[in-house]
């Protein structure tokens, strides 16, 4: 609402986020995709029957109303209605979600949850991160491309594949569209998808899901600093968009804005995997050169830096096959990790990719897979092969940081991980 309104007659459908009566007036918050708005219904105007219906009536009942529009200071958002007409269109008895209730209560009760204040507000910030990233590929001429969810073989390791039944052989869920992506750069070079991704992940972290949406990309004749310049750019366009559009969300749920100001101007840090060790070290984390990044150490390097930042340069045996091997040395793979800072890690993961033949085929048959599973991948070095690099942004991760949620399951209508399907 706003003041261009006020003194006007006007409706409103929604459900019953609050309500109270006294004497014969009831005060009715109604909440709808917009917000929340009160709506004063007084038995004077609107009849007995509906003011003792509301005294009664459940939380989440949905309603439609009509009034005048007034300025109200102590109303939420400044404007209450002043009804003059008010039907229940469905009643809601006993709403099983009252406040207090635990965090496993909620989750098997998320399609009722999933109405609160919070959440719905951070469905808003997605919907933001989403466009503005497709906003970012277009204006800078990337073609979205449609890769399959099914795939034969694995991207990045056969441990925390999801096998189903396809027909009389087993096929995968897909962890990453990555593959199908390189095979579309030879036709349209610049290529970038959005599709859900799969990972049998044992993990039970505050950022890991089973199932997730994942941005990525995928170009031509990029290296390895091309493609961490298109992903500073990225996040950095869509943490500015969310400023622009979403600030009252971001108010909602609590988040510092000045803070977010700070990650809108890329560049963003860099530093190799080998600084990373040294860091940790220093700082009393029992780590040791060739060892992986978990969560742990990802939040120990994330205090020392006030904006995202890059790690570049890992050892050949932590990252995947794929990853092209640095000329100068072959024990490190080109990859890239973008860390959020303020705890939250990494949020994107990138590599420039191997373009030879017999080095690929080589890297598959170190890691144990098998190389008649990757024919089709390996053809790709045969005819034509490139230089290209890719990269692939975990949008819940990247929501949960902007939105400054404590967990990922908030990031997501209705979240899948270890043990929890069920709604």
């Amino acid at each position: 609402m706003s003041n261009s309104f006020v003194g006007r007659k006007v409706c409103v459908r929604g459900w019953i986020y609050r309500r109270s009566v006294v004497g014969g007036k009831a005060f009715v918050r109604v909440r709808d995709s917009t917000g929340v708005i009160q709506v004063v219904v007084d038995k004077k105007k609107c009849g007995e029957d509906i003011v003792r219906t509301l005294k009664d009536i459940g939380l989440e009942a949905s309603v439609k109303t009509c009034g005048e529009l007034v300025k109200q200071p102590r109303a939420p958002g400044g404007y209450e209605i002043q009804a003059d007409w008010f039907k229940v269109v469905g009643y809601s008895r006993d709403f099983p979600i009252k406040g207090g209730e635990g965090i496993d209560y909620l989750l098997d009760n998320r399609h009722l949850w999933i109405r609160s204040r919070k959440l719905t507000e951070t469905m808003k910030i997605k919907h933001s991160v989403l466009r503005a990233g497709r906003e970012y590929f277009i204006e800078n001429g990337w073609w979205e491309v449609t890769p399959p969810i099914l795939t034969a073989s694995a991207v990045e390791g056969g441990a925390t594949l999801f096998p189903v039944k396809y027909f009389d052989k087993t096929a995968y869920l897909s962890q990453s569209a990555q593959l199908y992506l390189e095979a579309l750069i030879y036709s349209l070079e610049k290529v970038w998808s959005l599709t859900t991704s799969f990972r049998a992940e044992k993990s039970r972290t505050r950022r890991h899901l089973a199932e997730y949406w994942h941005l990525e990309a995928e170009a031509a004749w990029y290296n390895m600093e091309d493609m961490m310049r298109v992903a500073e750019e990225l996040v950095a366009h869509i943490v500015q968009y969310v400023l622009e559009h979403n600030r009252r969300q971001l108010e909602i749920l609590g988040r510092n804005l000045e803070i977010l100001k700070n990650y809108v101007e890329p560049p963003y840090p860099r530093i190799r995997y080998d600084e990373a060790i040294e860091i940790l070290q220093k700082k009393g984390v029992n780590i040791e050169w060739g060892d992986d990044l978990g969560a742990d150490e990802e939040r120990v390097l994330t205090m020392e830096f006030d904006k995202p930042f890059f790690i570049t340069h890992f050892p050949k045996e932590i990252k995947s096959f794929y990853m092209k091997l640095d000329p100068e040395n072959e024990k490190l793979a080109l990859g890239f990790d973008l860390l959020a800072p303020e705890g939250y890690g990494e949020i994107i993961g990138g590599s420039e990719r191997e373009d030879d033949y017999n080095k690929l085929l080589n890297r598959i048959i170190e890691q144990g897979y098998n190389p008649e599973d990757y024919k089709w991948y390996l053809d790709l070095r045969k005819y034509g092969s490139v230089p290209h690099s890719g990269f692939g942004l975990g949008i819940e991760r990247l929501v949960m940081w902007i939105a400054g949620l404590d967990h990922i399951r908030d990031a997501i209508p209705f979240p899948r991980f270890r043990g929890r399907i069920y709604p």
